[in-house]
């Protein structure tokens, strides 16, 4: 499989919505693993020098991921992401937040709710992950807090993860 394929980000502040897309060189079964296992979520959900730290994770319907965002001096952000809908390798719907270390969502920081597709093509798998906000002011604070440049940052280390057949 070739890949030339970059993230690409859409902000539409008319829905109030960003769109991640973005196709990898790897076949699905190993994406929508990548997207689903905290083991391996921990290997890239996290701009370096910043790693994903699972809590506890439950991926079923009703279930959510409890995980921090640790950093080179071992400062932690946590976030919650909740699964409100299933559909094995090809979608799930979430509502996702900052939190603090027990899950309770933090109401002075943006939420969202979304989904996140996956589909074959010729050269992988595109994933799409589209979230929607209840605010412009939510979508302008994820885009101050450097969301655009966080997750391509973490869509390049799963590429290379693909790549380096560590997934």
């Amino acid at each position: 499989m070739e890949n030339n394929s970059k993230t690409v980000v859409i902000i539409d502040l008319k829905s109030k919505s960003i769109l991640v897309s973005r196709v990898f060189n790897a076949p699905l079964e190993k994406v929508w693993r990548a997207y689903t296992e905290s083991d391996l979520l921990g290997k890239w959900w996290g701009p370096e020098p910043w790693k994903a730290e699972t809590k506890s994770m439950s991926f079923t319907v009703g279930g959510f991921w409890l995980y921090a965002m640790v950093g080179p001096e071992n400062q932690k952000h946590w976030s919650r992401m909740d699964y409100t809908a299933i559909k094995p390798h090809e979608s799930f719907e979430i509502k996702d937040g900052f939190c603090d270390e027990e899950g309770n969502l933090n109401i002075y920081l943006p939420v969202s709710t979304g989904s996140i597709a996956f589909s074959t093509t010729g050269s992988g798998t595109l994933v799409e992950f589209k979230m929607f906000y209840t605010t412009v002011k939510e979508v302008d604070t994820m885009i101050e807090m450097g969301f655009e440049q966080g997750i391509t940052a973490c869509l390049e280390q799963l590429e290379r993860l693909f790549q380096e057949n560590k997934i």
